[in-house]
């Protein structure tokens, strides 16, 4: 996958937040750029090192670059990406799930994660390193610049201020504050117009945050929670928490996925793969505004709302009948928070090709999950401004403004906003009989 601006800038600035913690506390950061086997080895003459610390990835690439340092240095892999390691959630009989639900009930049966277990930044607030060796270093990179309009600032610190403010629990407390953000989770996470989602998907990407962290957040907010109608949120978002476990264990037993469907039997669907129709796609011009209003938030900010990615998901793969693939890509060069297991395994979800996926029929309307997920349009008007007086009873289908409401809006269709590139139920009837045929 192509590497997104965006996020490269955003790791770049955690990098700088790292370097700046282990300043203040006698050590730095030691950057170098080449094959990470023939680096490694050479730190580890150069410090008299025994041994080298690094945590376990399960993306392909990651496990062959580890099984190249393991040969010339002596690596040692530690659990830490998800809460619990992809090869411990397990049935009975050793095999391996693919079914979300009973994967996340044996999820659930092992040990909890708590709060005693976690290292945070107060653990080593006294503590003081050792002096840095004098070691060879490069700067970190300054470019790319995270643009302005990306609203996630890099490092620990923001990390750990945005799960306490959307569990109402302080780093140092499991007492909440009720009610958080949290609590109405359930309720909240799937509307497009509200700030009802963590928005710690970036921190978790890069390891600014854990997901050992955020899991004891959840727990705790879930034993904290107000009332009956608040514990809902907490659950909810841990079963969030246990779909990236999900995927990233299916990306760790069947690396194929990247290349192709889960399911044998819809590898061979007849797509259509119009390349005018990605690119209106790509840069927000198929005439849908819930679509086109996602894919600005998601080029502007390099961050999508998870209920508008499964929207423009499916109208990609369902209403166009693109290659799922093709927009798996393009996610991977804009997204902020890109990681190859829970970017493959929503867009497989959606296409209805993979493991635990939507019935290939369940075909999203953009127009009804807009109104159901937007109802007056907000999110729509804040990222696409032609569309601002546009009355709320048209404004996620202004094509059907009669000509004198589209003047007094001031969006006239094919002039000011385009007109819809495909008509949904047409595109529902051949994307169906499309996967029938297969």
């Amino acid at each position: 996958f192509a590497a997104s601006e965006k996020r490269l800038a955003f790791l770049f600035g955690g990098l700088r937040a790292l370097d700046a913690d282990l300043r203040a506390r006698g050590s730095r950061l030691i950057v170098r750029r080449g094959d990470p086997a023939t680096e490694l080895a050479r730190l580890v003459s150069e410090t008299g090192a025994t041994a080298v610390f690094a945590e376990e990835d399960v993306w392909p690439y990651a496990r062959r670059r580890d099984t190249a340092v393991a040969a010339l240095a002596p690596l040692r892999l530690t659990a830490g990406l998800t809460i619990h390691p992809s090869d411990v959630v397990r049935k009975a009989d050793g095999g391996v799930y693919t079914v979300f639900t009973p994967y996340s009930r044996a999820w659930k049966a092992l040990p909890p994660p708590r709060r005693s277990d976690l290292l945070t930044p107060q653990h080593l607030a006294s503590q003081r390193l050792g002096p840095a060796v004098d070691l060879a270093s490069l700067p970190i990179p300054d470019k790319p610049v995270l643009p302005a309009s990306v609203p996630f600032p890099p490092g620990e610190l923001e990390a750990l201020r945005r799960l306490a403010a959307f569990t109402g629990l302080s780093p140092r407390s499991s007492v909440a504050r009720p009610p958080s953000s949290v609590h109405h989770y359930a309720d909240d996470r799937n509307r497009m117009d509200l700030e009802g989602t963590s928005r710690l998907s970036p921190y978790l990407r890069f390891g600014m945050i854990s997901a050992r962290q955020c899991a004891v957040a959840a727990l705790e907010a879930l034993a904290s929670a107000p009332n009956d109608a608040a514990r809902p949120g907490a659950t909810t978002w841990l079963n969030e928490l246990i779909w990236r476990e999900f995927y990233t264990a299916i990306l760790y037993h069947f690396p194929n996925v990247l290349q192709e469907a889960f399911q044998p039997e819809l590898r061979a669907i007849p797509w259509s793969n119009d390349p005018a129709q990605f690119a209106a796609w790509c840069e927000g011009r198929t005439g849908y505004p819930i679509v086109d209003a996602a894919m600005q938030q998601l080029v502007e900010t390099g961050w999508m709302h998870n209920r508008a990615r499964m929207i423009v998901a499916s109208f990609l793969v369902k209403d166009l009948l693109i290659d799922w693939r093709w927009g798996e890509r393009f996610f991977m060069e804009h997204l902020i928070d890109g990681d190859p297991a829970a970017n493959n395994g929503g867009w497989q979800w959606t296409a209805g090709v993979g493991t635990d996926a939507a019935p290939y029929f369940r075909v999203f309307n953009p127009t009804l999950q807009a109104a159901r997920f937007d109802p007056d349009g907000a999110y729509v008007r804040r990222w696409l401004p032609e569309l601002a007086r546009v009355p709320a009873r048209h404004i996620h289908a202004p094509w059907l403004m009669p000509p004198d409401v589209q003047r007094q809006a001031g969006c006239i269709i094919g002039q000011d906003y385009p007109a819809p590139i495909v008509d949904h139920a047409t595109a529902r009837e051949r994307v169906l009989a499309a996967y029938k045929t297969r």
